[in-house]
């Protein structure tokens, strides 16, 4: 079995360190029991495939998802964590009683509230330190939020983009190296970003619900505005190019960029405003990198 599994390896690094890993490999599963083999045997094929595709730690493509995960989760909590507080203040500004408007709740929409429920929590858990537990329940929600669409599409006011850009978190998600989850710098980073993202757009919208404030007209940009921003951090404390973080903020964003075509009715012209926001705010900070190497 080992040896079909080093296999699954590409030529080159199986020429360079397939007999090392096989050697590792047999002498690690050689007395533990079945399903604890078949644990390592998978995870050796899932580092085979990693390998194969350019995706493990030590590669580029590895390092940009490994930075782009939380922040993905992060904005996959936003997006679902508005959707929960709108339906929220609705439920509590509602002159009919609370009991009332839940037990008249169809199913469908119970169960979108659900499925964002278990995105939000699974993003808090994974981003607090326990990432494995966190990304299956927050992937559990994305993925479910996919099929609910597929059968119902009149579930979200996003259309046919909800279901991708859940797709797509997922993917950035789990593509993350195993041994680069759980940064503790990158997922405190990830966490303020929700936050900043979130409570600003919630006290806007409950205003706009009282009458405190006039109706907002920013199409979902702020969340996008802050992950921008938080990229260009990155970069500016880095002294990179902010080439790569914005490139892992842009892999980041599919969940924002669904809630901004949602926030615009379907409109493609303020959602490709927020994207361009990425790139406006790449363009400024490789400005303020050239010029602090020109100072130096």
């Amino acid at each position: 079995m080992s040896e079909f599994l080093v296999r699954l390896y590409p030529a080159a690094y199986r020429a360079a360190h397939g007999q090392e890993i096989f050697d590792v490999h047999r002498e690690m599963t050689a007395d533990l029991p079945r399903p604890a083999r078949l644990r390592a045997d998978a995870d050796l094929a899932a580092h085979a495939l990693r390998v194969r595709l350019g995706l493990d730690s030590a590669s580029p493509a590895g390092r940009l998802f490994a930075l782009a995960a939380p922040f993905a989760l992060a904005a996959g909590a936003v997006d679902s964590g508005l959707h929960l507080t709108r339906w929220y203040t609705k439920l509590v500004l509602s002159p009919a009683p609370v009991w009332v408007q839940v037990s008249t709740m169809d199913g469908a929409g119970a169960l979108h509230l659900l499925l964002s429920l278990l995105v939000c929590v699974g993003a808090v858990i994974a981003l607090t330190g326990r990432w494995g537990l966190g990304v299956g329940v927050a992937v559990a929600g994305l993925l479910g939020t996919a099929a609910q669409w597929a059968f119902d599409a009149q579930v979200s006011d996003g259309g046919a983009i909800v279901p991708a850009a859940a797709l797509l978190t997922v993917g950035v998600v789990l593509a993350c190296p195993p041994d680069r989850r759980g940064d503790r710098r990158l997922s405190a980073a990830a966490g303020a970003v929700a936050a900043a993202g979130w409570f600003p757009v919630v006290v806007i919208n409950a205003g706009t619900y009282t009458g405190a404030f006039a109706v907002t007209t920013d199409y979902g940009a702020w969340p996008m505005l802050v992950l921008a921003f938080a990229g260009a951090a990155l970069a500016l404390r880095a002294r990179s190019s902010g080439l790569r973080e914005m490139g892992a903020m842009a892999m980041a964003s599919p969940s924002l960029v669904a809630h901004s075509y949602a926030n615009a009715w379907g409109n493609l012209w303020p959602v490709l405003g927020t994207l361009l926001l990425l790139s406006a705010v790449a363009a400024l900070t490789a400005s303020l990198q050239a010029v602090r190497r020109h100072r130096h």
